[in-house]
Order: C-alpha cells, then sequence, then structure tokens
C-alpha cells in the first residue's frame, strides 16, 4: 500500500491534482482520481488489506469527505485519518460528528436541518464566543438517494438519466460529464457539432446560475432592488431555455453518443437577440451594485478564502477563481467547444465575497461572448465519431457553475457496473466551513450565498 501513496505523491508533486475518491464495492478496490497538468483525468486503484487503505489527506487534505463517506458507504477504514468521523451515516451522538471546541466562553448554535424557504435540508453547527465564530461543523446528506448505486446494472445509455437527476441546477453538467464518460469507454468521441451543441447547453446552464447567484447574495445584505432585478433577469434566462429546449432547466436535453438539439435560423437569431437583451440589462444592473457605496462595504473582507487556502482544500470554480486561483476545466475540454478559452479573474482577488461576487459577473461576460461565437449557425441533431480506444473505466471533468465536476463510469460489456459523481459543489462545501471561521455569526448567510452551493450534489 505504500506504493499506492506513492503514486499519489509522485502525481500531485508532478502538478496534478486530487480529482475524487470512491469505493467500488464493499470489500472492493478504492480509486482515486486524479488530474495532470494537460486536464486528463488519470484513475489509481488500490486493493484494500483486511478492509483498510492508507488514507491520502495529509498529501490531499479535499480528500477528507471522500474517505469519509467511502468508509460510510463501504466500510473502508482509512489508516492515518483520524479521527474518522461519520458523514453520511447519521450518528446521532454530535461529539461523534463535530470537532471539540473547548474552554469557558465558547457555545454552540444549531442552524437547521429544517430551514426558512424553499431550500434543501443541511445542518450547520457553530461553536462561537460571542458572535465570532470559532469552528463549523456541517451535515449534509440528510436526503440521500443512493443514486449512483441504483444505476449499477444499467446500460450505458439508461444510466444518464439516473446521473442527470442528481441536481436541477447541474442536470446539463452532470449530465454531460456522465455521456463524455460513458462515451470514452465505449470508444467514441465527440465530433465537433457535438462539441458545440453541449457547449451551447453548458453556458445556458451557467448564464441563469451566475445571475441567480448574484441575486442570491443581494438577498442575503438585505437589498431587496438587487435581488429582485436579479431574479428577474434569470427567470428570463430560464424561459429562453424553455423556448429553445423545452424544459426551463435543461432537463433531457443530453445523450449518450449524440445531441438531438435542434435550433434553426430564426430560433438561433431569437436566442442571439433575447441574449443581447439580457447581457445588456445584467450589465446595467451591474453598474447600480458597484456605485452602491454600503452594498459594496458589506461585502469586502467577509468569508476570505486565499489562494494558498484553494489549493490545500481543493475549492474550484468561481470560489477558486476569485482568489486569484485560474483553475477552469474549460480550458482543458477537447471534447467541448472552448477553443483558446482562458480563465478570468478579479483584479481584486481577495477570495472574499465582494471577489465571489465580481466573479460571476466576470463569467457572464464571457458566457455572452461565447455564445455569440456559438449560435452563428444552425444547430442540428449530431453524432459521436467511431475509433477510439475502449475502456472498462473511463472519466470526464466538466466545469458547473460551481466548478469542476467529475465523473467516473465503470462498465462490465454494455452495463454500468460503478458510476461515481462529484460535483463542484461537493468539492467546496468543506470550503464554505472554512471561510465562515473567524466571521460574525451574522456573516454566515451571507458567506454562504457567496458560494450558493447545491445540497442535492451531496445528496445525490
Amino acid at each position: 500500500m505504500n506504493d499506492y501513496r506513492d503514486r499519489i505523491r509522485d502525481a500531485l508533486d508532478s502538478g496534478g491534482t486530487f480529482a475524487g475518491l470512491y469505493a467500488v464495492a464493499r470489500g472492493g478496490p478504492v480509486r482515486v482520481a486524479l488530474t495532470d497538468e494537460s486536464g486528463t483525468v488519470h484513475v489509481e486503484t488500490v486493493e484494500p488489506r483486511s478492509g483498510v487503505v492508507q488514507s491520502i489527506v495529509d498529501l490531499a487534505p479535499t480528500a477528507a469527505w471522500d474517505e469519509r463517506e467511502a468508509h460510510d458507504l463501504y466500510g473502508v477504514r482509512f489508516e492515518g485519518h483520524e479521527p474518522l468521523r461519520p458523514l453520511v451515516d447519521h450518528d446521532q451522538e454530535i461529539g461523534s460528528w463535530t470537532v471539540p471546541v473547548e474552554g469557558r466562553d465558547p457555545y454552540q448554535v444549531a442552524v437547521g436541518p429544517i430551514h426558512a424557504g424553499v431550500i434543501e435540508s443541511g445542518h450547520f453547527r457553530f461553536h462561537v464566543v460571542g458572535e465570532r465564530i470559532l469552528h463549523l461543523d456541517a451535515r449534509l446528506f440528510y436526503k440521500h438517494r443512493g443514486l449512483e448505486r441504483s444505476a449499477e446494472g444499467a446500460s450505458l445509455e439508461d444510466g444518464l438519466a439516473v446521473v442527470s437527476r442528481a441536481c436541477a441546477a447541474c442536470a446539463v453538467t452532470n449530465g454531460v460529464a456522465y455521456a463524455q464518460a460513458a462515451e470514452k469507454a465505449l470508444g467514441a468521441r465527440s465530433s465537433a457539432e457535438l462539441a458545440r451543441a453541449r457547449t451551447i447547453l453548458l453556458e445556458l446552464e451557467r448564464i441563469w446560475s451566475h445571475l441567480n447567484d448574484i441575486s442570491a447574495v443581494c438577498a442575503g445584505t438585505g437589498l431587496a432592488a438587487g435581488a429582485q432585478r436579479f431574479a428577474g433577469l434569470t427567470e428570463r434566462a430560464r424561459r429562453l431555455n424553455a423556448r429553445l429546449t423545452g424544459h426551463r432547466f435543461l432537463f433531457g436535453t443530453v445523450r449518450v453518443g449524440g445531441s438531438d438539439l435542434t435550433l434553426d435560423s430564426e430560433t438561433m437569431s431569437d436566442a442571439r437577440e433575447e441574449l443581447e437583451s439580457l447581457r445588456a440589462e445584467s450589465s446595467s444592473a451591474w453598474r447600480e451594485l458597484v456605485f452602491n457605496r454600503s452594498f459594496d462595504d458589506r461585502l469586502v473582507d467577509v468569508g476570505i478564502v486565499r489562494a494558498k487556502d484553494v489549493r490545500r482544500l481543493g475549492a474550484t470554480g468561481p470560489a477558486a477563481r476569485a482568489a486569484g486561483v485560474p483553475v477552469d476545466a474549460r480550458a482543458v475540454s477537447p471534447a467541448l467547444a472552448y477553443d483558446d478559452f482562458v480563465p478570468v479573474t478579479p483584479i481584486r482577488a481577495t477570495g472574499d465575497v465582494k471577489s465571489r461576487l465580481e466573479q460571476r459577473h466576470l463569467e457572464l461576460v464571457q458566457s455572452f461572448e461565447l455564445l455569440e461565437a456559438l449560435l452563428t449557425k444552425p444547430v442540428r441533431p449530431c453524432s459521436t465519431e467511431s475509433g477510439a480506444p475502449e475502456h472498462p473505466i473511463a472519466a470526464s471533468r466538466v466545469e458547473s457553475p460551481r466548478g469542476a465536476t467529475l465523473c467516473v463510469a465503470e462498465r462490465d460489456g454494455g452495463r454500468l457496473t460503478r458510476v461515481h459523481l462529484r460535483t463542484g459543489s461537493y468539492a467546496n462545501w468543506p470550503v464554505v466551513a472554512f471561510a465562515a471561521v473567524g466571521n460574525m455569526l451574522a456573516d454566515f448567510p451571507l458567506i454562504n450565498k457567496s458560494f450558493e452551493l447545491c445540497y442535492a450534489c451531496a445528496d445525490r
């Protein structure tokens, strides 16, 4: 097993990054997905000895949740990961899953799992002195659905229906990540037209999501005018999705082996016109936020995640780029139409709430420009191309609005034996807990909204 740690260490020392860890089955192997500098995903395998695998959290701290989940669901023990607190298995004893904070003054504040408003279940246990947060334990997985297990035995085509329903907000991203992994397993590769169709869908998903996230930050500060204006733009973006694809959240637009997306010249023209209107109005709304001094002051130096924290904790997506770390899976996505894509970061990349908000705006501008270039000619049904090598285990990584999403598909013939989904939200939830430390208790709703992660991506 020392060889296993050596392989992981060598990959990380060579510029690779940890992308995910999962157990295949109870008593079966554990796999670790790693990306190299080109963005290619490699999967390393280790066989447990008497149910034990050496932990790699000292090499890649972001693997902590992955190891805890593999322990809870498949009984794998990770030597060196102490204490190995439960994550998915909800022990009712508070001390079993929270970090002890001792002293005369600290006390705890429990929030959730039931919240005001229509959101998913999540329990946040704050350890505080006065109003200052010393530590936060986050517990999710209240509605864990076992989607990965339910996909086992399905055909590679049918597995898509399970994976793409993991989260409504990430339906396209999750679907494309799975479809690309399944196609790679079957020895197929993306055609230029398929790459364009999927990239259009991914950027449509990103636009409504980023508009929604800006609205959420406005709501977190109590700026009702900004929240409502960007919520209205979000609604318009979703209605555009419905006109183009038949569904506001773009359900059913991805399939394994090709694309059925059809956009004729008239539809394309209408889409470009609406997108241009959305770009102009979102730019106007953004200027009103920028020049609102009281709003701006509320965001500065709140929930800071610095570049060194991004690298240590494995933060991804806008949260990483807002700290000045220009990582974006779109820049290394040969199966998608992101030619010459360059990640953007804010001028003031300090990793606070303000930076994360500014990052969303920068990416909105980028997405509007990408769609303008992609929507220049009709989109017609298309298929993958054959001739690539087949693989029993294949992985794909796609940039969601919240960060890089990994999907690994394992097959025996035409049937899935294992599928694993690790989303950008999953990667960033521990980062939210880190960002809260040192801030005031009343800051947490704003910090949380500046990440605006999906609960369902953990409850898969």
